[in-house]
């Protein structure tokens, strides 16, 4: 819509205007801030606690729209019995989104309104302003966001950030973007020199981001048809320990478990659900035991396919946005990158 400029002294104005005029809605706003040596997404009361130069997060902020744990419904047994949906959404901006989370939040809306709608998460996804931030630089040496196509971002947010030196440049995207600049910000529109300086940062930070896939990523999903029987999974089978932390970070699973919990005498109780992984032993067990996929080998098999090849296949995006956060996480050093240039050179 619009390219606007805002003088970083005015941000912290703009963040304290926005946290005191949402929590008068009883909202939030939520943002990076440090934890320990490392940063989470978290409300910010206090423009000082916003770290607008974090590296990465440990958690993707697609947790302020799809909760690591949320109640779907309450339900009574006494008398009539009945049960009552409970959507739990308030307004929020979700600030400083880097761009392979926004395209992580592109699939989820996917994924969420398709075939199904999910009433919990759209109307949280509604009630929020996302306001992104572009990267200038590489997270660390896990990133391979450029091989991934996610390193920059024209669509998925409401206002974009690109920080110039003493300003920030402000792309307007949508209609509440702008409203929200103007109710909570004094921001000018670019010059012909601001765009010039713009043009410039975009331009200067793409060598200082390596490609790290050995092939265009469009090659994947028939990569992956063609190794299906790959030795390369009973490898990783045998150094996984199944402890679903690749799941848990990753920006773009969505897989949850439901279950009720009742109080000791059965006779109120709340239907929860929560984030699952499909690298747990006991995801795949069914009635009677069963476990349509035991082995450890079959479900690295099954977290490769599905961000390379059954995501695409059903929402025409790949499910991996090169954040790199798997790879950090994982305590058997597992690197995915790793594992698709393997397949690469070998199918």
């Amino acid at each position: 819509m619009s390219l606007m400029i805002l003088d970083k002294e005015a941000l912290a104005s703009m963040v304290n205007a926005l946290t005191a005029g949402y929590a008068s809605q009883g909202g939030a706003v939520i943002g990076p801030r440090a934890k320990g040596s490392q940063f989470v997404f978290e409300p910010i009361s206090d423009p000082a606690h916003l770290r607008l130069d974090y590296d990465t997060s440990i958690l993707p902020p697609k947790k302020a729209l799809q909760p690591v744990e949320e109640r779907l419904a309450t339900y009574t047994m006494q008398g009539e019995p009945s049960i009552e949906a409970v959507i739990e959404a308030k307004p929020t901006v979700l600030l400083g989104v880097h761009t392979c989370d926004l395209h992580a939040i592109r699939l989820l809306d996917k994924v969420f309104s398709k075939d199904h709608p999910d009433a919990h998460y759209l109307k949280r996804r509604e009630q929020t302003v996302i306001i992104s931030l572009e990267c200038l630089e590489p997270c660390d040496e896990h990133s391979f966001c450029k091989s991934m196509g996610t390193l920059t971002a024209d669509e998925g947010y409401d206002l974009h950030l690109t920080d110039l030196g003493t300003a920030y440049a402000v792309d307007v995207a949508t209609e509440a973007g702008e409203k929200l600049l103007s109710k909570y910000a004094t921001a000018e529109e670019a010059s012909e020199e601001d765009i010039g300086r713009l043009n410039q940062v975009l331009s200067a930070k793409w060598p200082k981001f390596t490609y790290r896939l050995d092939f265009d990523p469009a090659e994947l999903p028939g990569l992956l048809s063609a190794a299906y029987d790959h030795p390369l999974w009973e490898e990783l089978g045998e150094r996984c320990f199944a402890c679903g932390s690749c799941t848990n970070v990753c920006p773009t699973c969505y897989c949850f478990n439901v279950v009720d919990e009742v109080n000791m005498m059965r006779t109120e109780g709340e239907r929860v659900r929560h984030w699952d992984s499909c690298q747990l032993d006991e995801f795949a067990r069914v009635a009677g035991g069963e476990n349509f996929r035991e082995a450890r080998s079959e479900r690295q098999r099954h977290r490769f396919m599905r961000k390379g090849k059954y995501i695409y296949e059903t929402f025409g995006e790949l499910g991996c946005v090169g954040c790199g956060r798997c790879v950090r996480t994982c305590v058997a050093s597992i690197s995915i990158i790793d594992g698709f240039n393997t397949i690469h050179e070998s199918v």
